[in-house]
C-alpha cells in the first residue's frame, strides 16, 4: 500500500505591525532569522524555512544585520530560505489594481536579485480575495494560489450542490470572471495545522491523531499539507526530532519536512479529476456573516482617504505625467520605486485595513506622507518639463500661459484651479523686501480687467478666487534658491473634453475688450433652494433631503443624501450597532441652504445639517470590551448625553455637468458611532455593481440565507451603482470604501467615519485614536444615467476620474515642439478602464494597462507614440498569443509601445 505522505512546512505568519507597533515585531524578526541562519547550520535534516511569501522582511532583516547579507544570500541560494514573490501581504480589496500590481512586479524583482521567487500566490490572511486574482496571478506567472478565507470545505464525502464559494476538498479550481483558471489551496484547517510538532511520543499521538484526521477531511489526495508555524511564531528548532518521532508512530504515512515548490509537485501530480471549481471573489459570502471582517474597510477612514490620494498621485498624475515629458533615458524610475515601496509598507492587510493598535496607525502617517512628498517632487518636475514643451507662442507676449492636463485614460470635464504670478520681485540688496511689497501691493490694487483666452484667442469664463502678494522660492537646477514677493491671481476655471492624457493651454492676459463679469446680482440656476443644468434638477427638501430629477429621462429619486449615524459597539473589524438600535437621520432636525456661487461655471451650494449625537456607548461597552465579550453577545447601549453635530455639505453641480460632487466636512467629538450617506433609489435591481480590483464586479443586494449578520458591508474602489432597465445611480468616491445596499428601498449607504476604541480580536487592546476625534471631510459623487450601457459606463469612467485631479501648470511665453493642445495617445474604446500609464522597465517604450468594464467582448482602440502594440504581462514580458487589438470580458490588459 502506497503511504500517505505528510509535508510540513516551517514558516512564521509575519504581520509587519499589529497588535504591538512595527518595531517591536521587527526586532523578533530579526531574532528569528539569526536563529533560521544558526539553524540552516546545525540541522542538515531541516530543509528549508517558507518566509511567508513576502520579499520586505529581508528589507528589514538587513536594516539591521547589513552585515549578514552573505550569509544570507547563500541560504536563499541553498534552497533553505524561501523567499518571495510578493513584496508585503496586502489586502486585496483596500489597495488599488496598480498597487497589487506593484506588489508583485517588486517583489519579483526583488527575489530574483537573490536567485528566484516561491511561484505560488501566496493570501494565508487577506480578509477577503479578489475575484480577479485567477487572471492576476497568470499574469504574474503563477499558476497556484494559497489562501486561508472566503471558502467554505464542505468535507471529504460531502456533495457541495454547485455553490459558487464551497468546496468538498481544500484543494480547488478557482476561475476568474474572464475564464481564467488557477489552482487554489484552502488553508481548510488555517496555516497553523502543523504547529508545535511534539517530540514526545505519547503526545505526539494524541496530536497527530487529530491532525491526521482534520487534513484528511479535505485533502483531495495523499499528499497532506501542515503548516508548521503561526502569527509571529519562533521556529520550531526542534520539528526534524518530531519529524522522526512521527515517523516511528504511523508506518503507513511519510513524514517529511519539505517546502512548497516540492508539494505542488506531488499535490499536482496526483490530482483527482473532479474538483470544485470556484468563481470569483471569496469573501465568505456564504457564511453567518459576522467575520467576513468587511467593515475594516471603514476603520480610520482617515488612513483610506490618505492611501487613495497616495495611489492616485502615483499612478494616475506623477506616473503619467513623467512619461508624457521625458524621454526614456530620463525617466526616474528609481525614484518612483522609491514611492512605491514606501506606500507599500501601509498595505499590509492590518495596517490599510486600520485594524491595529494606535502607535501603527500613527507610522503610518509618516509613510503616506514621504512617498506623498515624493509623488509630488515628481509630478511638479515632470510637469514643468512637458509645459516648457509646449508651443505658447500663440498668446501675446505679455499674457500669462498655464496648461491643464488630463492624466486619466478617459475624457475629462470639471472645474480645477490655478493660482497665476502676474509680477515678482526677487529679493535684492537694491531694495527692501519691505519696499519690493509696497510696490507690488499698489501695482495689484491697479490691476487691469483680467481675461481668460484659449490658444485660438476665444475668451473662456472664470472666476477670481484671490489675489494677494505672496512670498515663494524657486530652486534652480544649476544655482542656488532664488527668494521672491510675487502677485498672484487664482482663479477657477472649467474645462470641457480634455482628452484622455491631453493637454490644453489658456492664458490670463489684460482684456483687450469689455468684460462682463461672470458672477454678479443675476442667478442663473439657484432659485429657492433649487438647482439646475440640463441634465439634473436638485431641490433641497423641507426636510433637508435632495429630491433628484434626470431631466432626460424624467426620473425623480427622493431623500437623497440623508445622513444617518448609529451607535457602534464592535471593534475595528467588525461594526456591530448598540443594543437600542436607534439610528438617528439628519432629516428629523433642522437644515440651513446659503447659495456660495452661481456664475458661468455652475452652481455651488451649502448644505448645513445640524445633528443631536450621543456622546458615546454607555458604561457597559467598556466593560464588555475588558472581558472580551463576542461582539455577537454585546448588550451595550448609547449614552443619554448628546452633543451637537454640525454636518456643512458643498454641493457642485458644473454649467453642463451630468456629474453632482459633494464634499462633507464635520468635526466629530463623539466616540462608538457609525456616520453614512443615504441615497435612497427605490430602483427595482436585485443587484449592485461596484468597482473592484481590474473588475466591475456585480453583488447580491440579499445576502445567502446562511447570512445572520443585520448588515451586509461590501468593498468598492472608486463606484457603486443601482440601475435597472431605465435608470440608474452611480455614487463615486475618494477613499471611502465601504458601502452597504439596504434593499428595501434600494438605499446606497456609503460610510463617512466610524468610530470605535478597540482592536478586537483575540484580547483586549484599547485604541483610543481609532474614535477618530477631529475634523474630516468626505469627498464624493453622484451621477444619474439611463438604461443604455454606454451612459452608464461613462458614469463609472466619470466616477473613476473623480479620484484624479487636473494636473495644472503656469509657463510663460516660449516656443515648443509640442502643440498648445493635443494629446499623447488616442483612446476610443468606452468599455477599457485605464489604471496605469507609464514607462516600460526594461524598454524604451510606454506601457498602457486596463480592464474591460464589462463582460462582453470588444475592440480595444489605442494609439500611442506611432508605433505598434504589443500584448504583455505584468511583468512586460510579451505574449505573442494576445491581441493587442481585442479586449475579451473583464480581461486585464497591458499593451507595450515601443517608441522608437
Amino acid at each position: 500500500m502506497t503511504k500517505k505522505k505528510v509535508f510540513i512546512i516551517s514558516h512564521s505568519h509575519w504581520d509587519r505591525e499589529w497588535y504591538l507597533p512595527f518595531e517591536q515585531h521587527h526586532m523578533r524578526l530579526v531574532t528569528l532569522i539569526d536563529n533560521l541562519l544558526d539553524l540552516f547550520k546545525h540541522d542538515p535534516d531541516f530543509d528549508s524555512f517558507h518566509l511567508d511569501g513576502q520579499m520586505i522582511a529581508l528589507d528589514d532583516y538587513l536594516a539591521v544585520r547589513p552585515e549578514r547579507k552573505p550569509e544570507l544570500a547563500a541560504a536563499i541560494t541553498a534552497g533553505k530560505l524561501r523567499i518571495g514573490p510578493f513584496y508585503i501581504l496586502q489586502d486585496d480589496f483596500l489597495i488599488s489594481p496598480e498597487a497589487n500590481v506593484r506588489n508583485m512586479v517588486i517583489g519579483r524583482d526583488e527575489a530574483l536579485a537573490y536567485g528566484d521567487e516561491v511561484k505560488l500566490g501566496y493570501f494565508p490572511d487577506t480578509f477577503g480575495n479578489m475575484g480577479q486574482t485567477p487572471q492576476m496571478m497568470a499574469l504574474a506567472d503563477l499558476e497556484t494560489a494559497a489562501f486561508g478565507r472566503g471558502v467554505t470545505p464542505t468535507g471529504f464525502n460531502n456533495q457541495t450542490g454547485g455553490a459558487d464559494y464551497a468546496s468538498q476538498y481544500s484543494e480547488m479550481w478557482w476561475q476568474g470572471p474572464d475564464g481564467t483558471r488557477i489552482l487554489g489551496l484552502l488553508f481548510a484547517n488555517w496555516y497553523s495545522n502543523g504547529n508545535e510538532i511534539p517530540t514526545d511520543p505519547a503526545q505526539a499521538k494524541v496530536y497527530w491523531d487529530q491532525k491526521l484526521a482534520d487534513a484528511e477531511a479535505y485533502a483531495s489526495t495523499d499528499n497532506l499539507l501542515m503548516m508548521n508555524g503561526v502569527d509571529h511564531e519562533p521556529v520550531q528548532a526542534d520539528v526534524t526530532t518530531a519529524i522522526k518521532v512521527a515517523n516511528e508512530l504511523y508506518p503507513d504515512y511519510e513524514f517529511v519536512h519539505s517546502n512548497f515548490p516540492d508539494y505542488l509537485a506531488a499535490l499536482k501530480a496526483s490530482l483527482p479529476t473532479q474538483l470544485s471549481t470556484i468563481k470569483g471573489e471569496l469573501t465568505s459570502q456564504e457564511t453567518n456573516g459576522w467575520y467576513t471582517l468587511a467593515n475594516t474597510a471603514s476603520s480610520r477612514v482617515y488612513l483610506k482617504q490618505a492611501n487613495t490620494r497616495n495611489e492616485r498621485l502615483l499612478d494616475s498624475i506623477a506616473e503619467p505625467l513623467a512619461t508624457m515629458a521625458y524621454p526614456a533615458a530620463e525617466y526616474p524610475h528609481d525614484r518612483f520605486r522609491y514611492a512605491w515601496k514606501l506606500l507599500l509598507q501601509n498595505h499590509p492587510h492590518d495596517s490599510i485595513c486600520g485594524c491595529s493598535v494606535d502607535e501603527v496607525h500613527r507610522e503610518m502617517l509618516t509613510r503616506f506622507a514621504k512617498s506623498t512628498e515624493v509623488g509630488r517632487y515628481l509630478a511638479q518636475d515632470a510637469l514643468n518639463t512637458l509645459a516648457q514643451r509646449i508651443d505658447t507662442t500663440g498668446f501675446d507676449t505679455d499674457a500669462k500661459p498655464f496648461v491643464v492636463v488630463n492624466t486619466t485614460g478617459f475624457v475629462k470635464s470639471g472645474q480645477t484651479e490655478v493660482t497665476i504670478e502676474w509680477d515678482r520681485r526677487n529679493f535684492s540688496p537694491e531694495m527692501t523686501i519691505q519696499a519690493q511689497r509696497a510696490e507690488l501691493v499698489a501695482e495689484l490694487a491697479a490691476l487691469p480687467t483680467l481675461q481668460l483666452v484659449d490658444a485660438s484667442g476665444q475668451a473662456v469664463p472664470f472666476r477670481v478666487v484671490k489675489q494677494a502678494v505672496e512670498f515663494h522660492y524657486d530652486l534652480p537646477k544649476d544655482r542656488f534658491r532664488v527668494a521672491y514677493q510675487a502677485i498672484e491671481i487664482t482663479i477657477a476655471i472649467n474645462v470641457t473634453g480634455l482628452p484622455a492624457y491631453g493637454w490644453q493651454t489658456l492664458a490670463l492676459q489684460a482684456a483687450k475688450e469689455t468684460v462682463t463679469p461672470i458672477e454678479g446680482p443675476t442667478r442663473r440656476a439657484f432659485s429657492e433652494h433649487e438647482f439646475s443644468n440640463e441634465w439634473l434638477k436638485v431641490t433641497v427638501a423641507s426636510d433637508g433631503s435632495l429630491t433628484i430629477t434626470n431631466r432626460e429621462t424624467g426620473h425623480i429619486y427622493h431623500q437623497m443624501l440623508v445622513f444617518e449615524d448609529t451607535g457602534d459597539m464592535g471593534n475595528e473589524y467588525i461594526y456591530r450597532q448598540t443594543a437600542d438600535n436607534q439610528a438617528i437621520l439628519s432629516t428629523d432636525f433642522p437644515t440651513e441652504v446659503r447659495l456660495v456661487h452661481d456664475d458661468a461655471l455652475g452652481v455651488e451650494v451649502e448644505l448645513i445639517n445640524q445633528l443631536a449625537i450621543p456622546v458615546a456607548a454607555d458604561d457597559q461597552l467598556l466593560t464588555e470590551q475588558q472581558a472580551v465579550v463576542d461582539i455577537t453577545q454585546r448588550t451595550a447601549k448609547r449614552a443619554t448625553t448628546t452633543r451637537p453635530l454640525t454636518i456643512t455639505t458643498r454641493m457642485r453641480l458644473g454649467r453642463h455637468s451630468r456629474q453632482l460632487k459633494f464634499k462633507t466636512s464635520f468635526d466629530n467629538q463623539m466616540c462608538d458611532h457609525r456616520v453614512r450617506v443615504l441615497f435612497q433609489t427605490n430602483l427595482a435591481a436585485t443587484t449592485n455593481t461596484s468597482d473592484a480590483i481590474f473588475e466591475t464586479v456585480t453583488r447580491s443586494n440579499e445576502p445567502a440565507a446562511t447570512w445572520q449578520n443585520p448588515t451586509n458591508p461590501q468593498h468598492q474602489q472608486a463606484f457603486v451603482n443601482l440601475h435597472d432597465a431605465q435608470n440608474g445611480v452611480t455614487i463615486g468616491n475618494l477613499g471611502l470604501n465601504e458601502y452597504e445596499i439596504l434593499p428595501k428601498h434600494g438605499t446606497i449607504a456609503v460610510t463617512l467615519l466610524r468610530s470605535v476604541g478597540e482592536m478586537g480580536d483575540w484580547g483586549y487592546f484599547p485604541t483610543p485614536e481609532a474614535q477618530c476625534l477631529g475634523a474630516f471631510s468626505c469627498e464624493y459623487s453622484l451621477e444619474l444615467h439611463d438604461g443604455t450601457t454606454e451612459q452608464r459606463l461613462v458614469s463609472y469612467q466619470q466616477a473613476r476620474n473623480f479620484q484624479v485631479p487636473f494636473s495644472v501648470q503656469p509657463t510663460d511665453w516660449h516656443a515648443g515642439e509640442l502643440a498648445a493642445d493635443d494629446a499623447y495617445l488616442q483612446l476610443r474604446t468606452l468599455e477599457f478602464a485605464v489604471t496605469s500609464f507609464k514607462r516600460a522597465n526594461n524598454s524604451a517604450g510606454a506601457t498602457l494597462r486596463g480592464y474591460n468594464l464589462t463582460k462582453q467582448p470588444v475592440t480595444l482602440d489605442v494609439s500611442c507614440c506611432q508605433t505598434p502594440a504589443t500584448a504583455v504581462n505584468f511583468l512586460e514580458q510579451p505574449l505573442p498569443d494576445v491581441a493587442s487589438d481585442r479586449l475579451g470580458p473583464a480581461e486585464i490588459k497591458t499593451l507595450l509601445f515601443a517608441k522608437k
